[in-house]
């Protein structure tokens, strides 16, 4: 068998070729290109606003008491850029100090810090410019990892077919350069599976040690990385009665098999628990260990051991935190629901991915099995068939988390399913070459669909450059986005620069905004104004108003707007609605919804929370004021339920 052969049929001791290495950079030199573009032309969006402040304290006082809810790997590494530049934060404002005392008040305060670093004391464009770029950088390591390990399981065209996917599909486009936590945990999580399925292979101390340390890069990316260990898991159950390429025939070498690659197993996860803990550590040596005043009770002789347990202490919080905020108010196919349903990731990831790679993917179902029926050859070669079914296993772990999930709300939730997915597509290439043999010209016929179906993503990138987030397929059948999907799939509050060029095209000297984020976005464009689209003034009569795609039917009740003459900003994210002279009293036709009929914002079930956010940004020092008032006010409702639970009858 010739070299080539052997590197077609996907030898994992083969690297890729120079030729297909090049081609992989040019792509990857698009994405760069594609990405970097729509990200200079955004604001900054929803979470970007909480982690740029919080990485940035993470930093330059190595203290961890903002946004918990996240690991802080990502944050950190998006501000390396920042703090070279010597990018400015007031710690002795309220929002910084108070977070020090308060748990649940640090979430608060996480907004509020996070816009005055933005907005106050640095200026907003550059600050997010340079703390994205990190962030591309790490998408641009994805794609050549899936490149990679694509050339691995389906030889150079494998490869190259699955990096021609990644860099044209919208969701990574869109969230690829931004600082958020989905590119990093499904880069480390794709490292850390292939890693394990490497020491399952051929157990080293090496491999393990790079288990060790991928696997810490998922878990300090995101706390959904304990899906792994569940992926890990079910993997080493199914070699019990599936036996794997090299695995032996009596049950005690297998006992033996498999207890010498467990211990490799678990000396990699030692290895992650000690980096997690010493990045937390080392981030956290000067937060105060007040929380943890109950060990020894404030006695001077317990604060190293308080100092030594601070990681793990907050750690826990941070789970915690993400535990109890894991069900969220959803919205799929015109439909809203108290919690994520199952459905949502297939029918969003259906008609959000372009549909070449639905094609491709149909295409590689239907010639894995007449391949192997004709050629009598499996999926792939026997040097990668520990690394196949270590990545199907986990395909099939990550979706059904993501299925039962009760939150659901973006696409970028599923991006670790999306890349496993993706390297379905690797064995295409080559089984279509086996095929050459016995079915010349159904495989020519199926070389062809390949090449059109590729070409037809990147096409379809092209065309969507620079909306990414709103992306919907003809699958919609002309259905806005908006009256099928929510929150970031289809606005994250990027899109106010558009809004600020229709109102100098316009000429508008006076807008009104109604806006998806908890930051000031009306400063960004002269002459608007915050709007409440359920509660029009009359003044407002005769203007224009830019309304957020989400707020239509989910985040508020605004479906009377569609009644007006209106146009699309921003591929879709935004609505630019004309507002009739006189607009309608509530409740009636063409009018704004009745108070009964109102939908708060971001679900939160009290009050309009932007509002009470953009008065804390203007006002920093009521934060101990307004905090106190929530507390009372979810304590008086805590109380209220107990009682009314006593009071229903037994059934």
């Amino acid at each position: 068998m010739t070299t080539s052969n052997l590197r077609t049929q996907g030898n994992p001791s083969l690297k890729p070729n120079r030729y297909s290495s090049i081609v992989a950079i040019l792509l990857l030199l698009l994405m760069a290109v594609l990405v970097g573009g729509a990200a200079l032309r955004e604001s900054v969006t929803v979470d970007e606003v909480a982690h740029i402040g919080a990485g940035l304290s993470y930093v330059q006082k190595l203290d961890l008491r903002l946004n918990e809810e996240h690991p802080p790997l990502a944050k950190v590494w998006a501000v390396i850029p920042l703090v070279i530049r010597g990018t400015h934060a007031d710690y002795s404002n309220t929002s910084w100090t108070f977070a020090e005392r308060k748990f649940f008040g640090a979430y608060i305060c996480q907004w509020i810090f996070g816009d005055w670093v933005l907005n106050r004391w640095n200026d907003p464009v550059s600050t997010v410019a340079w703390a994205r770029f990190p962030m591309l950088l790490l998408a641009l390591a994805l794609g050549w990892s899936l490149f990679a390990i694509g050339c691995r399981l389906g030889g150079d065209w494998g490869g190259l077919l699955c990096l021609v996917v990644y860099v044209s599909y919208p969701a990574f486009l869109a969230f690829g350069p931004l600082v958020h936590t989905d590119i990093p945990i499904t880069l480390f999580s794709l490292l850390a599976l292939w890693t394990f399925a490497e020491i399952w292979g051929e157990p080293d101390r090496k491999k393990s040690f790079l288990f060790g340390l991928c696997l810490a890069g998922a878990i300090l990316s995101k706390f959904t990385a304990g899906i792994l260990f569940f992926a890990f898991g079910i993997f080493a159950f199914t070699t019990r009665w599936w036996p794997v390429v090299g695995q032996p025939g009596s049950k005690k070498e297998q006992r033996v098999w498999r207890r010498l690659r467990w211990r490799f197993t678990l000396r990699g996860i030692a290895w992650a628990s000690a980096i997690v803990y010493a990045f937390y550590f080392i981030f956290s040596i000067r937060q105060t260990t007040d929380i943890l005043d109950f060990i020894g009770r404030g006695h001077p002789a317990f604060i190293p051991l308080r100092r030594l347990l601070m990681p793990v202490w907050i750690f826990l919080r941070g789970l915690f935190m993400v535990l109890i905020t894991a069900s969220r108010p959803t919205f799929i196919l015109g439909r809203g629901y108290p919690h994520g349903v199952w459905f949502y990731y297939p029918v969003v990831f259906l008609l959000k991915s372009p549909l070449g790679f639905v094609g491709l993917l149909l295409l590689a179902l239907i010639v894995a099995p007449f391949r192997k029926r004709v050629a009598g050859q499996s999926t792939v070669t026997n040097e990668v068939r520990v690394h196949w079914r270590v990545l199907w296993v986990s395909l099939i772990v990550f979706t059904g988390v993501d299925l039962l999930s009760h939150l659901d709300i973006s696409i970028r939730h599923f991006t670790v399913p999306i890349v496993l997915i993706i390297l379905l597509l690797a064995p295409l290439p080559p089984m279509l070459k086996d095929l050459r043999p016995s079915a010349s010209v159904l495989a020519r016929l199926g070389i062809a669909l390949v090449i059109i179906l590729a070409g037809s993503c990147v096409f379809s990138a092209l065309r969507t450059y620079p909306y990414y987030f709103p992306y919907v397929n003809s699958l919609s059948f002309g259905r806005p986005i908006y009256t099928l999907m929510n929150d970031s799939n289809v606005d994250w509050n990027q899109s106010i620069p558009e809004v600020k060029r229709f109102a100098e095209q316009r000429g508008l000297q006076k807008i009104a905004l109604d806006w998806y984020g908890l930051t000031d976005s009306t400063k960004d464009v002269p002459g608007a104004y915050e709007w409440n689209c359920q509660q029009p003034a009359a003044s407002d009569g005769g203007q224009w108003a830019v309304v957020s795609a989400n707020l239509t039917f989910d985040s508020r009740n605004c479906e009377w707007l569609s009644m007006y003459p209106h146009e699309s900003l921003a591929g879709g994210s935004m609505l630019a609605v004309h507002l009739p002279q006189t607009i309608p009293s509530a409740g009636n036709p063409g009018g704004p919804p009745l108070p009964a009929q109102y939908h708060q914002f971001f679900g939160f079930p009290l009050f309009d929370i932007r509002t009470m956010f953009l008065d804390l940004i203007q006002h920093p020092d009521k934060i101990p004021e307004v905090y106190a008032g929530l507390e009372q006010e979810f304590k008086r409702r805590a109380e209220e339920q107990k009682k009314h639970g006593k009071d229903q009858p037994p059934h």
